[in-house]
């Protein structure tokens, strides 16, 4: 067994440990330099990309020693999403649509620039920054009236939103072909309302104003809370 890999290894479980006293002592190998260093490696090399030994590496460190501070890539991934959620700024409460709005905006920002992290998301979210920024929102929320099964709904409703926005526009930065335009006005008549609509064309809106736009809409279509 490797040191310091025993114990629990699923997803989530890095933030439910206690992490041993010698870990905290071992300078200058820190979480916090192993948080750092995994995330350039994952804005690099993507989730397959990262692996332990890896890290160690460029860490300049064995695999060892960095098992002493984290069990299992499950842990780094964990330690990553939450670092990268650290990044989303959160204001003074204001109008609580405001709030929704600020928070949104900068979550997908950030997954923009780590699109390694939304299909991450579903994992469990224990992390300080991810917990401070949930907080956040439903405080938004439950200034707005929203309570039990309503906010729950709204909360959903929202974080799919914004992770299905960012997951959708890096993935089509990373694959976008040309063909695929002329392959769909190929086959107009199967699909004439996409072909006449620019579907899959160079958009000529930005996509901040369309997320904007269609979290804009979600908020106005929520209903507002049942007394």
């Amino acid at each position: 067994m490797r040191a310091g890999a025993g114990g629990d290894g699923r997803a989530g479980a890095v933030w439910l440990r206690v992490e041993p006293e010698r870990a905290r002592r071992a300078a200058p190998l820190t979480r916090e330099r192993i948080v750092a260093e995994a995330v350039d490696l994952l804005d690099l090399h993507g989730i397959d990309g990262l692996t332990m030994r890896r890290l160690a590496e460029r860490l300049g460190v064995t695999s060892t020693a960095l098992y002493w501070h984290v069990k299992t890539k499950d842990d780094v991934l964990d330690l990553a999403v939450d670092h990268i959620f650290g990044e989303v700024a959160l204001p003074e409460p204001a109008a609580w649509r405001d709030d929704v709005r600020a928070l949104a905006g900068g979550w997908r920002a950030a997954m923009l620039r780590h699109p390694w992290a939304p299909g991450l998301i579903g994992r469990p979210m224990l992390g300080p920054n991810v917990l401070a920024r949930t907080e956040f929102l439903q405080a938004a929320l439950a200034r707005g009236g929203f309570a039990g099964r309503e906010l729950a709904v709204v909360t959903r409703l929202l974080a799919n939103y914004v992770i299905g926005a960012a997951l959708t526009e890096s993935t089509w930065r990373q694959h976008r072909d040309p063909r695929a335009r002329q392959h769909l006005l190929a086959n107009r008549d199967a699909y004439p309302t996409l072909a006449a609509s620019g579907h899959l064309d160079e958009p000529p809106w930005d996509d901040d104003e369309l997320f904007t736009r269609g979290l804009d809409a979600i908020l106005a279509a929520t209903p507002e809370p049942r007394e």
